[in-house]
């Protein structure tokens, strides 16, 4: 069982801190407003507090805030994320006036890599951001088996995050180690097909898979 606190108020924050509920971890939903939450978290298990005690509760964060503004909302915290594994889920596009997508917010990089640089003092690990959010905590949903990757320079902390993935379904033969923390450009930059895909399809579950 581990200490984990997921950072976000979203769909992708609420399907994580079910299944890892569910696998017998022990979560803090951390918040900005932690009196306003949603009824689906009513639950005696999960406890919600403000976005700087649910880190300093925690062994290992769950970036599920918006890339847009990962780096605004955990820049602050950095003291408080010394030392710890931070997964970001998190992807980011530029938006035009209407809010449309219209490409990558970090085109030479990635929202991972500049956390990294933002928290040089924090273990920064990419994973589970190609994919509908309904998939990140159930792989089963989709009729072939997907692909997830990390992404990260510290060994151990890629392997606290593998036992997270393999605790959320994800087989072994289906977590891809692409290497260090640089890598994480290539799965965020996925996010260019995810518009018209959904655009196409709307809210069918769908992944990003390796076939071989």
């Amino acid at each position: 069982m581990t200490e984990i606190a997921i950072l976000g108020s979203g769909r992708v924050a609420s399907v994580l801190t079910k299944g890892l509920l569910g696998a017998g971890h022990t979560v803090t939903l951390g918040r900005r407003d932690p009196q306003s939450p949603r009824p689906e978290w009513a639950t005696e298990s999960l406890a919600i507090e403000t976005t700087a005690a649910a880190i300093s509760r925690a062994e290992i964060i769950i970036n599920a805030t918006p890339g847009e503004t990962s780096i605004a909302h955990l820049a602050p915290h950095a003291g408080g994320l010394r030392g710890k594994v931070l997964l970001d889920v998190s992807n980011a596009l530029k938006r035009d006036d209407a809010g449309r997508p219209i490409g990558l917010l970090y085109p030479n990089g990635s929202v991972a890599s500049a956390l990294q640089d933002t928290l040089p003092d924090v273990r920064v690990v990419k994973a589970l951001n190609t994919m509908l959010f309904i998939v990140m905590a159930n792989p089963g949903l989709l009729s072939r088996p997907p692909s997830v990757f990390l992404s990260g320079n510290d060994p151990d902390a890629k392997m606290r995050v593998r036992s997270l993935l393999e605790n959320l379904g994800w087989a072994q033969d289906m977590i891809e180690d692409l290497g260090g923390i640089a890598t994480a450009s290539g799965p965020e930059s996925f996010m260019l097909f995810v518009p018209p895909l959904m655009a196409r399809d709307g809210m069918i579950p769908f992944a990003l898979s390796i076939a071989r």
